[in-house]
């Protein structure tokens, strides 16, 4: 008999290939399986409604299981916990990653209370991840596969929340996965990963934040204040971009790519410089807002650790200074392109001990 027979998973079924691969896998180590479809962003009539060509996809793969599919709307907490949030950041200049919110206030916490409500023992999703419980203790921990490893969004989460969680993919590789959806015949085997705002798809970020923000186009400058373009609203854009820039051809300039190292808010523009790795593009450290723990702990007065700036991007060696105001993160080498309001994850020996907020660059 199997140890797990009798416990109750509900899987967070996306209609994609890898929850649908976690959903198989819970179903053969002997859980009594069953999935949730979330429905969290309500799209205005007329808009084509993505959400209901992933239902359709989840519905057929908990059909081809032989498990029950519940569905929840959740867009009232999403517009309330995460969207808000995300709409003022932007409204402040800053960079913000509504994922990191999304899995805080929707999938390990309005899920969870769902899960819970209908019986659940665990909750489990697709996430490249995993999960280690010691110490009393549940502790994030990177995936086999480096190369989707989705811990920098789940920094947020608590070991409370990951403690009735289970990341069934956490020693699979992303190819692995494909080839079990394909040999079970899902119909999502070669369906493409979801790109794009949490929940709310793969728009054109300027069209879609049109609604709900004003624009006002201004003045791109270079490094020595020479307008060499026009933006349509310096809100849209962040440190390290070229794309969407439409700078070119400028007189007496060589031809190198321009990019973003940085922008006023107040006087509405944008400024550039040419060169992917141009020193005002680099920064020795990072001042970041308060650290959210994973677990709690005693905070020591610093700490040598890595430090990830952006989801894939390479961890880098640094020390972080644990202040009364926030935490001053000095790295080991140079990093490119800091954005205020983007997140940055500590880790130790591929443990993720928790983030916060980007303040600022910090540059010698």
């Amino acid at each position: 008999m199997s140890k797990n027979k009798g416990k109750k998973v509900v899987v967070g079924m996306s209609g994609g290939v890898d929850s649908s691969v976690a959903a198989l896998l819970l179903k053969q180590e002997g859980y009594e399986v069953q999935g949730l479809f979330m429905q969290n962003w309500q799209n205005e009539p007329g808009e084509v409604c993505t959400s209901e060509v992933d239902f359709k996809d989840a519905s057929k793969v908990c059909d081809s299981l032989a498990i029950p599919l519940h569905r929840a709307n959740f867009s009232d907490e999403y517009w309330d916990r995460v969207f808000k949030e995300f709409l003022s950041e932007h409204e402040k200049g800053r960079t913000p990653n509504p994922d990191i919110l999304c899995n805080r206030e929707i999938k390990f916490k309005s899920f969870l209370d769902y899960a819970i409500k209908i019986g659940a023992d665990h909750i489990a999703t697709g996430h490249y991840a995993k999960i280690e419980h010691k110490d009393d203790c549940s502790v994030l921990m990177r995936s086999k596969d480096l190369n989707k490893d989705q811990t920098y969004f789940l920094h947020e989460v608590t070991g409370k929340e990951f403690a009735k969680c289970i990341f069934p993919l956490e020693r699979l590789n992303k190819s692995e996965v494909r080839e079990i959806a394909e040999t079970n015949n899902f119909i999502n085997h070669n369906k493409k990963d979801s790109v794009g705002i949490c929940f709310v798809g793969e728009r054109n970020l300027k069209d879609f934040l049109k609604r709900f923000i004003k624009f006002e186009s201004g003045s791109i400058k270079d490094t020595e204040g020479n307008i060499v373009g026009t933006h349509p609203g310096a809100l849209l854009f962040t440190q390290g971009q070229r794309q969407g820039l439409n700078v070119g051809g400028v007189k007496d300039k060589p031809e190198l790519p321009w990019y973003v190292y940085d922008k006023s808010i107040t006087l509405n523009e944008v400024y550039v410089c040419q060169g992917e790795f141009n020193d005002l593009l680099m920064s020795d450290g990072l001042l970041m807002q308060e650290m959210k723990w994973i677990n709690e702990m005693t905070i020591p007065k610093k700490l040598d650790c890595e430090v990830q700036v952006r989801h894939r991007g390479q961890p880098v060696k640094c020390t972080a200074h644990f202040l009364e105001n926030g935490v001053k993160i000095l790295f080991s080498e140079k990093m490119r392109a800091i954005a205020p309001g983007q997140s940055a994850v500590l880790y130790k020996n591929n443990e993720c001990l928790g983030g916060g907020i980007i303040a600022k660059a910090l540059k010698d």
